[in-house]
C-alpha cells in the first residue's frame, strides 16, 4: 500500500506537468483514461465472470487448481490498475472515466476463460501501441509496469487453454481506434460524465470459420456494416507488427467478403486489417478490422482449435463441427486437456458485434 501511495503520486505530479501530444492532439489525460476505459472493462469481465462460476464448475470444466485461485488474483489485479489510473487521473485534477454497462457473450467456463485469454492479449496490444504516444516519462513507466503485468495474464491464460504462452518473439502493438474497434461490442452504455474519448470504431471484421490459420492458409473474413467495399479492386489486407505492416494477398468475393493469405512471420493472438491501397495501415485509410487471428505453425507448437461449445449462442452456432487444426504439445498451464481456445472467443465476438446491429 505504501508503494502504490508514492507511485500514485508521482504519477500525479507527472500528470500535471504534461503537455498535449502534438502528433495525436490528445494529451496524457485522454490517454490514460482510455487505459482507465479498458482496465474497467476488464476488471468487470472478471468480477462477473467470477460471480458466475464456481470453483468446481472450473475443475469439471478441466481447469484445475490452482487455475481458480490464479484467476481470482488476476482479476483483483485488473481492479488495482483500476484504482491506481483512477487515483492519479484524480490527483492530477483530471476526471477519471467510471465504468460502463457491460454485455460478456461468454455463456460456459470455457467460453469465459477463452474470452479472458484474448482480453489479456489485447491489452498487451493496446499498452503496447500507446506508449509512444505518452509524453510524460512518469506515466509512461506506469503503463509499462502494468502492460508488463497484462503480459504475464497472457501468457498464463494462454498455456491454460493449450496456446503457446508467448507464441512469437515480439508483441504486436494495436492503436487506438483498434483497440476500441475491439472492445466497443462488450460496451453497452456508459455513464453521461464520461467525457467523449478522441476514439472511433472502424466498421468490425471477424474470421468464418474459426480455427488455427496456418501460414499460407487462406482464411475467409467478413466486414460489418458500414465498410466502403465500392472499389474492392483497391482492398488490401495488412497484418501488424511491431516493424510495420506485412501485406498479404486480398480476394473478393462479394457482400463484404474477403479471402486473404497467411503470411510468414506472423503466429500466436494476430490481427489483420483491411485497407484502401497498400501504402500505409492508419487511421486515414483502414476501412475495416482488426480481425483477431489465431496463427499456429505446420510444425506444431499451438494448441488445437476446438469446436464452439454448444452452449454458445449466435453465429459461430452453425459451424461445422468437423473443422480441423493442427496438433500440438499440450502447454500445461493449470489444466490437463485442452478447452475452448479463440474459436469460442471468435463466437462470443461474433455474438457482441451482433448486438449492435
Amino acid at each position: 500500500m505504501k508503494f502504490t501511495s508514492i507511485a500514485l503520486a508521482g504519477a500525479a505530479m507527472g500528470l500535471a506537468q504534461a503537455g498535449p501530444v502534438t502528433k495525436r492532439g490528445v494529451s496524457d489525460a485522454d490517454i490514460l483514461n482510455y487505459a482507465l476505459t479498458l482496465e474497467h472493462l476488464e476488471a468487470s469481465f472478471y468480477e462477473e465472470g467470477l460471480k458466475n462460476y464456481t470453483h468446481m464448475d472450473f475443475v469439471k470444466a478441466g481447469l484445475k487448481d490452482p487455475f481458480y485461485a490464479n484467476l481470482k488474483e488476476v482479476g483483483k489485479d485488473e481492479m488495482s490498475h483500476v484504482d491506481f489510473l483512477t487515483q492519479a487521473l484524480k490527483a492530477a485534477g483530471a476526471h477519471p472515466v467510471e465504468k460502463c454497462q457491460y454485455a460478456f457473450p461468454a455463456t460456459d467456463v470455457k467460453s469465459f476463460a477463452a474470452l479472458g485469454s484474448v482480453l489479456e492479449g489485447v491489452g498487451v496490444s493496446a499498452y503496447l501501441g500507446a506508449a509512444a504516444s505518452i509524453m510524460n516519462e512518469t506515466y509512461l513507466t506506469a503503463a509499462g509496469s502494468i502492460l508488463t503485468v497484462e503480459a504475464r495474464h497472457s501468457a498464463y491464460l494462454r498455456a491454460a487453454l493449450g496456446e503457446a504462452p508467448s507464441a512469437q518473439p515480439f508483441d504486436n502493438p494495436l492503436d487506438f481506434n483498434e483497440v476500441y474497434t475491439l472492445a466497443a461490442p462488450f460496451i453497452v452504455s456508459c455513464p453521461e460524465s464520461n467525457g467523449k474519448l478522441p476514439v472511433k470504431a472502424f466498421p468490425t471484421l471477424t474470421m468464418s470459420p474459426m480455427s488455427t490459420a496456418m501460414t499460407g492458409s487462406q482464411v475467409h473474413l467478413m466486414a460489418g456494416e458500414g465498410m466502403d467495399s465500392s472499389n474492392a479492386s483497391d482492398i488490401y489486407a495488412a497484418f501488424i507488427t511491431v516493424t510495420g505492416p506485412i501485406w498479404t494477398p486480398v480476394k473478393s468475393a462479394g457482400d463484404s467478403k474477403f479471402m486473404v493469405t497467411i503470411p510468414k512471420g506472423i503466429a500466436g493472438q494476430s490481427y489483420v486489417v483491411l485497407t484502401k491501397g497498400n501504402k500505409q495501415a492508419t487511421d486515414d485509410n483502414i476501412v475495416a478490422g482488426p480481425a483477431i487471428i489465431e496463427v499456429g505453425s505446420k510444425m506444431g507448437g499451438m494448441g488445437s482449435m476446438p469446436t464452439p461449445s454448444s452452449s454458445m449462442t449466435g453465429p459461430m452456432s452453425s459451424t461445422s463441427p468437423s473443422m480441423s487444426a493442427s496438433s500440438s504439445p499440450m502447454f500445461n498451464g493449470a489444466t490437463e486437456k485442452k478447452v475452448g481456445g479463440l474459436t469460442t472467443v471468435a463466437g462470443a465476438l461474433l455474438v457482441a458485434a451482433a448486438m449492435l446491429v
